[in-house]
């Protein structure tokens, strides 16, 4: 029995002592002994090859002992370069918390194992959550630091190509194609580009923009990320510690070109994605690419990577009697500024973040702005209480971070949201309070998980409030609701009341349509039917057709914020390297 008493460390490694013997029999009595009967194990690829979660020390068990003699899991010892282990509070329970490193036949992983005592079996220390995450593959590490590749100055060919001559050759595939196409060129696209470039498989992104950054340099003029630079690293290169707390749209396109330029990722700007096939007996596509002067190229990548967001198109929803408005009318992905209203009167229909974001902008430029709320939605200040979710974040470092992010299994995490949510309620109540006296109507998500799993689930629905929110509390910003407007007519929105809210423009903050509505348009109905619903937890705990193989061969998606992409990439480039050395199957 493991005495709790003892060194935690001792502890945590003779729970990994013996749950290694347990897994090289397999030792199934072992190993139920090791777990909490509502115990979680998250695998991301080292031992399963997915990303699953477990629930409940018989299925756990279940699960390890069928993959084990495959996967031949050994050496599972404390991280000597990590945080040691140590009590920490996760969920609201009491745990010692400790990080490890493993191998298995085929790669090096790490993990994170969390022990609380089991009062129905004297205390002993048991495993209340585990993660195996893999690493690396065995000879195909990533060349960094010591490993970094010696470069042309080690032996340099005075006739031959020079570092430049061979970049644009490798940015042009005159005579090649990529093995992984990158469909956009945000977070997302970037993050798994610099990862699949460690791991030497050849790729390209392509982007419809005229310039690397423009998928945030183009938002609207006041835009910045609402959560802090400490989070929201890109893979390899971090911020600057000079770069402010929150940090604008400009600053950030602009670093997403000097980080293509420094990672030389392969970048295709002003390239439009028409859509591709799928050949099953050569295991490639052709896909189709429209550049900015109208050519057209065909390729035949064995991957295409989907990184064009949650979703990459506006949902514009058919509103009756819109078409009666005479004003301008724009979507929020097509709104810039609002300079050119100065004096003008705005209507913004839709109060998740972009819709509250525009509305202040509006008002700041000095165009009088009502605000149409369609359904309720959450709000909360930006400090602190969005930034509660990333506390961890403020101390240690970005790798241990980032592992404890992974290894928090979905209904864990969900338990603390719900507690963040509560916290959060009391920290706003007066700004709560005097949005429900003006009307606005409030919700905390699905069981009080908050605005978190409102992102996973359908991307949005909430509002990070820096100063709209005050705005409409003071009537500085109308405030109606969507189910007050009688019609819409030529000069602006006619109420039941009989009122009519004058408008030169309107405003649709209405969101976008879920991917594979974007899918069906690029792929066809046999390929979207095949991947189906992408996004959200549907009956499972991982993020549906997220990061991870599909049931279409060679058709990948990542989406999310920097921290999901810095950190979902890995994993991501870990299985495309995987099929694109015979180590796994495409599905």
């Amino acid at each position: 029995m493991l005495d709790k008493t003892k060194d935690i460390s001792v502890s945590a490694q003779a729970w990994l002592d013996e749950f290694e013997r347990a897994l090289g029999k397999p030792d199934s009595a072992t190993l139920n002994r090791l777990f909490l009967v509502d115990g979680y194990w998250r695998d991301v690829l080292a031992l399963s090859w997915n990303l699953q979660t477990i629930a409940g020390s018989d299925t756990v068990v279940q699960q390890l002992t069928a993959l084990a003699p495959k996967a031949a899991p050994s050496h599972f010892r404390i991280a000597p370069n990590r945080a040691p282990p140590r009590w920490v509070t996760r969920a609201g329970t009491n745990t010692i918390e400790a990080i490890f490193d493993f191998e298995t036949g085929l790669g090096r992983g790490s993990g994170i194992l969390r022990l609380v005592p089991d009062s129905t079996d004297g205390d002993r220390l048991k495993a209340w959550t585990l993660l195996t995450a893999l690493d690396e593959l065995k000879g195909f590490e990533e060349q960094l630091g010591a490993a970094r590749p010696r470069g042309q100055a080690y032996s340099r060919d005075f006739r031959g190509p020079n570092w430049l001559d061979l970049r644009n050759a490798s940015r042009d595939y005159a005579d090649r194609d990529p093995a992984v196409l990158v469909v956009g060129g945000g977070q997302a696209g970037l993050a798994i580009a610099a990862r699949l470039k460690q791991l030497k498989v050849d790729t390209l992104i392509v982007d419809r923009e005229a310039r690397i950054g423009d998928n945030w340099r183009k938002r609207y003029h006041a835009l910045t990320l609402h959560n802090q630079v400490q989070v929201n690293h890109l893979p390899y290169m971090p911020f600057p510690p000079s770069w402010p707390t929150y940090i604008p749209k400009d600053k950030l396109a602009n670093w997403f070109e000097a980080y293509v330029d420094a990672m030389e990722l392969n970048f295709w700007t002003g390239t439009e994605f028409e859509g591709g096939a799928y050949d099953e007996a050569s295991g490639h596509w052709t896909v189709t690419l429209r550049r900015s002067d109208g050519s057209k190229r065909t390729m035949h990548p064995r991957h295409v990577v989907m990184a064009t967001g949650v979703s990459g198109i506006a949902n514009v929803p058919d509103i009756p009697t819109l078409d009666n408005f005479k004003g301008a009318l724009v979507h929020s992905s097509r709104y810039e500024d609002g300079e050119n209203w100065t004096g003008k009167r705005a209507i913004v229909i839709g109060t998740g973040n972009s819709g509250h974001d525009i509305a202040q902008d509006l008002h700041s430029s000095g165009a009088e702005v009502t605000l149409v709320q369609r359904s309720p939605t959450l709000v909360t200040n930006i400090e602190p209480s969005a930034q509660l979710a990333y506390a961890t974040y403020n101390e240690g470092t970005l790798e241990d971070n980032d592992l404890i992010a992974a290894s928090m299994p979905t209904p864990l995490a969900r338990k603390t949201h719900v507690m963040l949510t509560e916290q959060s309620r009391d920290l706003d109540k007066e700004l709560l309070d005097g949005l429900t006296r003006v009307g606005f109507k409030l919700d905390f998500g699905e069981a009080g998980t908050g605005w978190q799993f409102k992102y996973l689930t359908r991307g949005g629905g909430y509002y990070f409030n820096v100063g709209c929110s005050n705005l409409i509390v003071e009537g500085k910003i109308s405030l109606r609701q969507f189910s007050d407007i009688e019609r819409f007519v030529s000069g602006g929105a006619r109420m039941k009341d009989g009122s009519t809210i004058a408008a030169d423009l309107i405003v649709l903050s209405t969101g976008y349509k879920p991917q594979e509505y974007l899918v069906r348009k690029l792929f066809g109905d046999g390929v979207a039917d095949r991947v189906g619903p992408i996004w959200g937890f549907g009956e499972g705990f991982e993020l549906r057709n997220m990061y991870a193989r599909t049931k279409q061969p060679g058709l990948w998606f990542i989406a999310g914020s920097l921290a999901q992409c810095r950190i979902n990439s890995k994993y991501l480039a870990l299985q495309i390297k995987a099929v694109e050395e015979g180590i796994l199957g495409g599905r």
